[in-house]
C-alpha cells in the first residue's frame, strides 16, 4: 500500500497499472508545503489475508454468473427440475451473460435436512431425485449452452456403511464415540493421508468423469461454530487427530479439493473467509449467510443481512477472492425491495447467481435479472471493512467510450420514505462543476445539478444516480441495459459538431430491446434518429429515448446509429 499525504492528492489511472499522480500544497510565508509518502508492504497479508495470494485470472478470467437450486427448492429439487429452469434461462439468461448451471443437494440421502445426514464423501446419488446420475445431468446441462456446477460439503458425512468402512478416517471421542459436525454424523479426520487422498479422488472424478466445471464447497471457515475450520481448531480436537502435531489440518483440506478439481475448474468457498486458508487456493469467498433460511421466502432482514457482510468484505473483492454475496431473489419481494436486492449484488460487480423459480416470473422482474449481466468489472477503493450499513454507495466508472463518470446507489434501509443524500466532496468529484444527472430506476432525468444531491427513497427502496460532467452538447446519460452501468455495450460514441449528431454503435442481445438517454441541453432539439436496427425515439423533459432493438435474429449484434439535433 502506498499513502500520500498532502493538502491536495489526485491520482488518475493510465490503465495496466499505471498512474499519474498530481500533489500540491499551501504554501505562505510561515510554512513550506509537506508531503508525506508511506509504503506498507503486504498490506492485506500482515492486516486481514493471511494467506493472500493474487486472484487467478487464468482461472478464473472475469466474474461468472450463474443459477442454483438451493433458495428456492431446498433439497427438493430433481435433475428434471433443474433441466426445466436451465431452458428458462437458456431464453431469458443466457443472451445476457449467464454461464453456469449449479446443482444442490444431489447426494445420497440428501432429500431433507439436516446436511450431517447426506452422503457427502463417497459420490453416492439420490436415484429418486437424479436417477440418471450426476454426470449424465452435466452433460444435459452442456447441451443447454451452460456450464454445470455442483455443490459438495466432503468433511463429513451421514453414511453409516461408509464410515464403518473407513472408520480410521474420522475423529472420536475418548470413549469412541463419533464426533458430529454440520457436515456429518461422522467428521473427517483431515491428518489422514488416507481419507485426503480420498477427498482428491472424489473431486478428480466430479471434474474428469462426470465434467462439472464449477465446485461449490460448502462448511469452510466461515461464521458457523460447527464447520470443521472452528471445530479442527478446539484443542480437545487437535488432540484427538491421527497426526496431533499437524499445525494446518484444515488447509490439508481445501488444498486437497483444489487438487483434485484441478486448475482449470472454478473453486468457489461457501463461507470460505479470506482470512482463512482458502485465500491461497479459491477463486470466491461466500460472504455472509444464506439468503434465506430452509423451507421460506426471502425476508427483508435476509436482504439487509446481505447487504451488511457486502459492505464488511467487499474491501478483498477481485483482489485476493471474488465475493459472493448469495444468490440474488427478487420473485417473493415487492418491486422496490427487489431492486435493493438486485443492486446489492450488481453494482460492485459480485458473484452474481439467481435463486428463483424462473417459470412465472413476472416480466419486469425478470428484466431486473437481465439487467444484473454480465457482471460488472469492479474493484474496491476502500482498503478496510465497514462494520455498520452505507446509505451511499459510490461506483467511479472510466469506461474507454463515454469517459469518467459516477452511478451512485441511495440506500433507504428504514421501513419509512427518508431523504438520502450525498456531497461532491463523499463522492470525490468536484463541488463547483454541474453535472448531468439520471436516475436510473424511475428513469428521471434531473436536469445540470450542482451538489449535493438528495432523494427521496420510497421504505425499503433504492435509487441510483448517474452523475456525467454538464456539457453544451447531447452526450448520453445512461440505459436501462445495467445496474452499473459501466458502459460495456458501447462500442463508439461521440459528438459530430458539423451535423449536430451524436453517432456511435451499441451491442445488442439478441431480440431484446436496449434503450438509451441523452440529454437535450437548452439550445438544442430533438430531429430525428437513424439506426441500422430497428428504432423508436421519445421525447421527455431535457432528454430524449432512444431504443433499439435488433429484427429478424436472436443473436447478439451491434447495431450503428446518428441521433441528429436542432439548433
Amino acid at each position: 500500500m502506498l499513502r500520500i499525504r498532502a493538502d491536495s492528492v489526485k491520482i488518475y489511472s493510465r490503465g495496466n497499472g499505471n498512474f499519474d499522480i498530481s500533489i500540491s500544497g499551501d504554501i505562505s510565508e510561515a510554512a513550506e508545503a509537506s508531503f508525506t509518502f508511506d509504503i506498507q508492504k503486504d498490506f492485506l497479508k500482515n492486516r486481514y489475508v493471511p494467506y493472500y495470494k493474487p486472484l487467478d485470472r487464468k482461472r478464473c478470467p472475469k466474474t461468472p454468473a450463474g443459477w442454483m437450486s438451493w433458495n428456492t427448492y431446498f433439497d427438493k429439487a430433481t435433475a428434471k427440475d433443474n433441466l426445466a429452469e436451465a431452458r428458462i434461462g437458456k431464453k431469458f439468461l443466457q443472451p445476457f451473460g449467464c454461464e453456469i448451471w449449479s446443482i444442490e443437494s444431489w447426494q445420497g440421502n440428501s432429500d431433507q435436512l439436516p446436511v450431517s445426514k447426506f452422503y457427502n464423501m463417497n459420490l453416492e446419488t439420490n436415484q429418486a431425485q437424479f436417477p440418471e446420475g450426476m454426470k449424465k445431468l452435466a452433460q444435459d446441462i452442456r447441451a443447454l449452452g451452460f456450464r454445470p456446477g455442483i455443490w459438495m460439503a466432503p468433511f463429513g458425512t451421514g453414511n453409516e456403511e461408509f464410515y464403518l468402512q473407513h472408520k480410521d478416517w474420522f475423529l472420536h471421542s475418548s470413549d469412541g464415540t463419533p464426533i458430529p459436525s454440520w457436515n456429518g454424523k461422522y467428521t473427517l479426520d483431515p491428518t489422514v493421508p488416507a481419507a485426503r487422498e480420498h477427498l482428491r479422488k472424489i473431486f478428480k472424478i466430479a471434474r474428469d468423469d462426470w465434467g462439472y466445471e464449477f465446485f461449490k464447497i460448502d462448511g469452510m471457515s466461515g461464521r458457523n461454530k460447527s464447520y470443521c475450520a472452528h471445530l479442527y481448531e478446539r484443542p480437545e480436537i487437535r488432540a484427538i487427530f491421527s497426526d496431533p502435531s499437524c499445525p494446518n489440518p484444515f488447509e490439508l483440506c481445501v488444498k486437497a479439493f483444489r487438487e483434485g478439481i484441478g486448475d482449470d475448474a472454478i473453486f468457489l468457498a461457501c463461507q470460505g473467509h479470506t482470512s482463512g486458508p482458502e485465500a491461497a487456493y479459491a477463486e470466491m469467498s461466500r460472504t455472509g449467510a444464506d439468503v434465506v433460511n430452509p423451507n421460506m421466502p426471502i425476508q427483508w432482514k435476509n436482504v439487509l443481512n446481505q447487504a451488511k457482510c457486502t459492505v464488511n468484505q467487499i474491501f478483498t473483492h477481485n483482489i485476493s477472492m471474488i465475493s459472493d454475496p448469495d444468490t440474488i431473489l427478487i420473485k417473493d419481494l415487492p418491486l422496490e425491495s427487489a431492486r435493493v436486492e438486485a443492486t446489492i449484488v450488481a453494482l460492485p460487480g459480485q458473484l452474481t447467481f439467481f435463486g428463483d423459480k424462473l417459470a412465472g416470473i413476472e416480466p419486469q422482474k425478470m428484466k431486473i435479472l437481465q439487467q444484473t449481466l454480465p457482471v460488472a468489472d469492479v474493484r474496491p477503493m476502500a482498503i478496510y471493512p465497514h462494520f455498520s450499513m452505507l446509505p451511499i454507495w459510490n461506483l467511479a466508472v472510466n469506461n474507454h467510450v463515454l469517459g469518467a463518470y459516477n452511478v451512485v446507489a441511495f440506500f433507504n434501509w428504514t421501513d419509512d420514505a427518508a431523504e438520502i443524500s450525498a456531497s461532491a466532496q463523499e463522492l470525490g468529484i468536484c463541488p463547483k462543476k454541474k453535472y448531468d444527472t439520471f436516475e436510473f430506476w424511475t428513469k428521471k432525468y434531473m436536469g445540470k445539478i450542482k451538489l449535493p444531491l438528495a432523494f427521496k427513497v420510497p421504505a425499503r427502496s433504492v435509487r441510483i444516480a448517474v452523475l456525467r460532467q454538464a456539457s453544451a452538447t447531447p452526450q448520453i446519460l445512461a440505459t436501462d441495459r445495467h445496474i452499473a452501468q459501466s458502459g460495456f455495450e458501447f462500442k463508439s460514441a461521440k459528438w459530430n459538431s458539423s451535423e449536430n449528431s451524436l453517432d456511435g454503435s451499441a451491442s445488442l442481445v439478441g431480440n431484446f430491446p436496449l434503450t438509451m438517454y441523452i440529454s437535450v441541453p437548452e439550445g438544442f432539439s430533438f430531429d430525428k434518429a437513424e439506426s441500422s436496427a430497428e428504432s423508436s425515439a421519445a421525447i421527455s423533459a431535457g432528454f430524449v429515448s432512444l431504443t433499439l432493438k435488433a429484427s429478424g435474429s436472436s443473436k447478439n449484434s451491434v447495431s450503428n446509429f446518428r441521433i441528429f439535433f436542432k439548433k
